[in-house]
C-alpha cells in the first residue's frame, strides 16, 4: 500500500560564493597570487587593473526580454558590474606604490644536492663502468639524513634485475668503504654507531687520548652512552670523571645526520607575512600584504557585448545562448572580487581583534604578557564564526618590530594561579625553559620537582602538564639531561 507523507524539514546549506569565501580565507598571501591568476584563466570577464570610469549611457536589458532559463528572468544592469566598489581593496603599499618594486623577485639561494656532490667524488675514484655503477647504485639508496638503511642483499637483488649486475656483500661492502670516505664525514653510514665511528676515524689526530677513548665509549657502551649511563661506562672502560667528561664532549660534537635535511637543491624558505604591523608614537596600525594581490576588475568588452545585444533582434535564440553565457561569466567576475574584497575585511577584522586582545605583547613583545585566548574569545569580539576566526589563524603570519609570528601562536590556553587569575600557557613554559636552562647539569630537575618550583611560584599546575609542556618544548627527561 502507498503512502503519500509530508514533512518539513529545516537545513543549512552554503551558497557557491561562500564556499568561494571559505577557500580564499584560507589561503596565505604567498598562494594567493596563485589563486588569482587560475582564475583569470578560466574567466575572461575578469581582468587586472584598476576600474575604468564608468559609462553613462544606460546599459540595461530591455524590460520585454524574457530569458528561457528560470535564473535568467532579472534584468541585468551592467553598471552593478562596473561599480568602483570592486575595482580595488586598501592594502599596505596603496599610495606612494613604486611599480617597478612588482617585478622584483625574491632570492632563492641554492647549491648542488648531496647526491650530485657524491656522484661527482665517486668519479675521482677511477672505477671501472662495473663498479661504478654499483657505486651509483649506492648513492642512490643514501636517504635524506645521510643513511643507508636498505639491507644490503636487496641492493644486490636491485643491482641484478635493473641493471643486470651480478655481485656480492664483500664486494658491495668493499664499494660502501669508499663512498663512506667521501664528504660530509659519516655519509652512507647503516646506523648511527657507524656514523659516530666513522667521524672519529677520520679526526685530524686519531692517535689523541681522547679520541681513541671516544672509539672505546661508542664500540663497547654504545647502549649505556645513549642511555646517560655515565657510571657504567667508567666502570667498563675503566675511566675517570674527566677522561669520560673529555670523551663524551667529543662524542656529542659529532653530526649524527651528516646528509643535511634534503636530498634536493638547498632553498631558503622566505615567509611571507600577511599583516604587516607598525608603531607611531604609541599607536598601532594594521595593514594588509598587496605583493601577491593585484587589482581586479570587470572586462570591459565583455559588458559591451550587452551594448551589442540591445542593438540587435532578441528573438535570435543563438544570441541568447551568448548572453546568458556572458551574463554568467559576468556573475563569477562580480563574485569572485566580492569575495577578494571580504577576505580583506574578515581578515584586518580578525587581526585588529587580535592586537586589541594582545595589545601588552605587541608593546614589548614579551612573551610572559600574551594573554591566555582561545578562538571564541576573538569570534565574539567579530561576532563571526570559530571556523572562520580558525581559517584565518591557521595559515597567517604578521609582521612586528620583534620579528614575524604566525597568528596561532598568540592562541593559548589558560593556567590558574593562586591570586585566582589566568595567565598563558606560554608564560608558564617560558618559566619552565628557563627553570632548566639554570639547574645544575649535574644533578638536573625532575618532573616533580619542576612542579614543585611552578607551584611555589604561584602556578597550579599538575606533574602531567609540566611533562607535556617539556615535551613540547624539546626538553629531554631529566636523566637524558644530565652531564660530567
Amino acid at each position: 500500500m502507498q503512502k503519500l507523507n509530508l514533512s518539513q524539514s529545516l537545513s543549512q546549506k552554503l551558497s557557491p560564493q561562500q564556499i568561494q569565501f571559505i577557500k580564499l580565507l584560507q589561503v596565505p598571501t604567498a598562494e594567493l597570487d596563485t589563486r588569482i591568476e587560475e582564475e583569470l584563466e578560466i574567466n575572461p570577464a575578469l581582468e587586472e587593473g584598476k576600474t575604468e570610469e564608468k559609462e553613462s549611457e544606460d546599459d540595461n536589458f530591455d524590460d520585454n526580454y524574457e530569458e528561457e532559463s528560470p535564473q535568467d528572468d532579472r534584468d541585468v544592469n551592467i553598471d552593478d558590474y562596473l561599480d568602483d566598489e570592486y575595482g580595488g581593496y586598501k592594502m599596505q603599499g596603496d599610495g606612494n606604490y613604486n611599480a617597478d618594486e612588482e617585478d622584483r623577485e625574491i632570492p632563492i639561494s641554492s647549491q648542488s644536492s648531496l647526491h650530485e656532490q657524491l656522484v661527482s667524488q665517486l668519479n675521482f675514484l677511477r672505477l671501472d663502468e662495473r663498479k661504478k655503477i654499483i657505486g651509483e647504485q649506492l648513492i642512490g639508496s643514501i636517504e635524506n639524513d645521510g643513511y643507508i638503511r636498505r639491507d644490503l642483499e636487496a641492493i644486490i637483488n636491485d643491482l641484478a634485475f635493473s641493471q643486470n649486475i651480478e655481485t656480492d656483500v664483500d664486494e658491495l661492502e668493499e664499494i660502501l668503504r669508499k663512498i663512506q670516505n667521501f664528504d660530509p664525514a659519516g655519509i652512507a653510514s647503516r646506523n648511527l654507531q657507524e656514523c659516530l665511528t666513522i667521524q672519529l676515524e677520520r679526526k685530524e689526530h686519531p692517535e689523541d687520548p681522547i679520541v681513541i677513548n671516544a672509539l672505546r665509549i661508542i664500540h663497547g657502551c654504545f647502549d649505556e652512552f645513549t642511555k646517560k649511563h655515565y657510571s657504567k661506562i667508567q666502570k667498563r672502560c675503566d675511566l675517570n670523571d674527566e677522561e669520560t667528561k673529555d670523551a663524551v664532549n667529543l662524542i656529542t660534537k659529532l653530526n649524527p645526520k651528516p646528509g643535511g635535511v634534503a636530498d634536493g637543491l638547498v632553498r631558503t624558505q622566505y615567509i611571507i607575512p600577511d599583516f604587516m604591523l607598525t608603531s607611531t608614537a604609541g599607536k598601532f596600525e594594521i595593514s594588509l600584504n598587496s605583493k601577491n594581490a593585484p587589482e581586479l576588475r570587470i572586462s570591459r568588452s565583455y559588458s559591451e557585448m550587452f551594448d551589442a545585444y540591445d542593438k540587435s533582434d532578441k528573438k535570435d535564440k543563438k544570441l541568447k545562448e551568448t548572453v546568458t553565457f556572458v551574463k554568467q561569466k559576468l556573475d563569477a567576475a562580480k563574485w569572485f572580487i566580492d569575495a577578494i574584497k571580504q577576505r580583506q575585511n574578515t581578515l584586518l577584522r580578525t587581526m585588529e581583534a587580535i592586537l586589541q586582545y594582545q595589545k601588552e605583547f605587541f608593546i614589548d613583545g614579551d612573551e610572559t604578557n600574551l594573554r591566555p585566548m582561545i578562538l571564541k574569545d576573538i569570534a565574539e569580539r567579530i561576532d563571526m564564526d570559530i571556523s572562520t576566526v580558525s581559517r584565518v589563524a591557521n595559515s597567517k603570519a604578521i609582521q612586528t618590530e620583534f620579528g614575524v609570528y604566525p597568528l596561532k601562536y598568540f592562541f593559548s590556553e589558560g593556567i590558574a594561579t593562586d591570586s585566582g587569575e589566568d595567565v598563558s600557557n606560554r608564560e608558564v613554559k617560558s618559566v619552565l625553559q628557563s627553570m632548566v636552562d639554570v639547574e645544575d647539569k649535574k644533578k638536573p630537575l625532575s618532573d616533580d620537582k619542576l612542579v614543585k618550583m611552578l607551584n611555589g611560584k604561584g602556578y597550579n599546575i599538575a606533574r602531567r602538564t609540566v611533562a607535556k609542556y617539556r615535551e613540547q618544548l624539546q626538553i629531554p627527561v631529566a636523566r637524558l639531561r644530565k652531564e660530567l
